[in-house]
């Protein structure tokens, strides 16, 4: 049987096990041809009450699971990602609209998340503590209990892992809330490779929805963090939500990324990076390099190659052609990229290429001319968009790129690194890379943005320990101590 046989998840949640949710079902839409692959159930906020319930009590069981039978469920994920990969890519491509190599990134990443996961489970939880007392004193990290982790559509199915594997290895329960967009890739698959993998019944439930499943995620008084992934806008409302209830909400929100052009870069190099990271996934990623601030005396050169990449590239439908760029995930996306680019040619930028679209396959634009007034500069486009800016003193170019409330990626290009570090200092940012583009990510490395992209660098590595566990002081005294009472 495939691993994402239809027969076991059509219409449905994953409660308990597969089962009709008790609202309504919405359409797997693919992007590139408008078709209906599937139907997918939607949880409502009584779902999430009684998968929260489920989950906090299958969680002590789970925490006292060996160690060694955590890591061997994550291990068996791991495998399983990889066994049926092209199973789950053909899904990823056309539920998300990703090219085929980007939908073998996140198979590879996704079993990467799982078998760093697993090496979560044993490692050191906690510390002996000086004490003034004739008494043991420790810090012990333990399970913050429930987790509810709300992903995005454009990396579906990382950008769910990164956070489901840590979480459940350090013996937590999980609620996952995947976009509706993209349930399937970022939610089915999940759940289906959990289950053959033998996780414990109700130790991790899929919630497809909206944004009343996702409050009702928020509100639900057995989750105890919050790991969500998405705009910075949405991002707000679910950390001012998880405020009122007190809880912890890790956030990786927005960005509008700088890619710095120092005069002495490769050109040749540096055109077909900038090409990468402002046009990979038509622009869907919130580290796209959406700010390309290039140095005076190599600007013209630089948008000539930048330009030359973009109009060579072919855009089209990813399950059919050989195509570099794909569909926008949806109409509403699409129309919000035009009117930015639309708005900023009308304010007095020109376009050097791109700016037209057809149905949902919008061609890779690169402005040129953008000011502080540019929408498609000065805001996050999640599109195929690559706005180009002048600078002629590093003083300028720091400047720049620090004039946005953004503070999630950067990438410096030039021949002198010591240089590119020195200057990335200067730059408040989560992510830093000197020679290469914004878009940069690995399950061993701690993940995250600053200001408005985020509550920092709570994803990858040694990291999720802090994001998914709780610490508790101990004591033990030999005997009882005495009191004057």
């Amino acid at each position: 049987m495939p691993l994402l046989d239809t027969s076991l998840w059509s219409g449905k949640a994953h409660i308990g096990g597969w089962t009709v949710p008790t609202g309504k079902t919405a359409r797997v839409i693919e992007p590139a041809t408008g078709e209906t692959l599937e139907t997918i159930g939607v949880a409502t906020p009584d779902d999430v009450a009684e998968a929260a319930e489920r989950a906090a009590r299958a969680q002590f069981a789970w925490a006292r699971t060996p160690y060694t039978e955590r890591a061997a469920v994550l291990r068996r994920a791991g495998d399983l990602f990889t066994r049926h990969a092209e199973e789950i890519q053909r899904w990823i491509v056309r539920e998300a609209g990703s090219v085929p190599g980007k939908a073998a990134f996140e198979t590879t990443t996704a079993a990467q998340e799982c078998y760093e996961a697993a090496a979560l489970a044993s490692r050191p939880l906690g510390e002996v503590l000086p004490s003034a007392e004739p008494r043991l004193s420790l810090a012990r990290r333990v399970p913050a209990g429930v987790v509810g982790v709300i992903a995005p559509f454009n990396v579906p199915l990382v950008l769910g892992i990164r956070s489901v594997a840590p979480a459940l290895a350090l013996g937590n329960a999980v609620l996952l809330k995947p976009d509706l967009r993209t349930a399937v890739s970022g939610g089915v698959t999940i759940m289906r490779v959990f289950e053959e993998a033998g996780l414990p019944a109700d130790v991790l439930h899929l919630l497809p929805g909206d944004a009343d499943t996702g409050a009702a995620l928020v509100a639900a008084p057995q989750v105890r963090v919050i790991s969500f992934t998405g705009s910075t806008a949405a991002g707000r409302k679910v950390g001012a939500a998880a405020a009122e209830y007190l809880k912890r909400a890790h956030l990786e929100l927005g960005g509008n990324s700088a890619l710095i052009v120092l005069p002495d870069a490769d050109l040749d190099r540096a055109a077909s990076t900038a090409a990468w990271g402002s046009f990979f996934h038509q622009g869907q990623i919130c580290m796209t390099a959406g700010r390309h601030l290039v140095h005076a005396s190599v600007a013209d050169e630089y948008v000539e190659r930048l330009t030359h990449k973009a109009e060579q590239l072919r855009v089209g439908n990813p399950a059919k052609e050989d195509v570099a760029l794909g569909p926008i995930i949806d109409a509403g996306q699409r129309d919000k990229i035009h009117a930015l680019v639309g708005a900023s040619v009308d304010g007095g930028a020109r376009l050097a290429a791109g700016g037209t679209y057809e149905d949902l396959f919008y061609r890779p634009t690169v402005l040129t001319g953008v000011t502080d007034a540019s929408p498609a500069y000065a805001e996050e486009v999640f599109g195929p968009v690559a706005p180009v800016r002048v600078f002629s003193e590093l003083d300028e170019a720091v400047a720049l790129a620090t004039a946005t409330p953004y503070g999630l990626a950067l990438g410096i290009l030039t021949a002198d690194v010591m240089r590119g570090l020195d200057l990335a200092e200067r730059i408040p940012t989560g992510l830093v890379h000197i020679n290469d583009q914004t878009v940069n990510d690995e399950a061993v490395a701690p993940f995250g943005g600053v200001a408005a992209s985020g509550t920092g660098a709570r994803f990858g590595g040694a990291a999720n320990i802090e994001a998914f566990t709780e610490t508790r002081w101990i004591t033990a005294r030999s005997t009882q101590a005495p009191y004057p009472f």
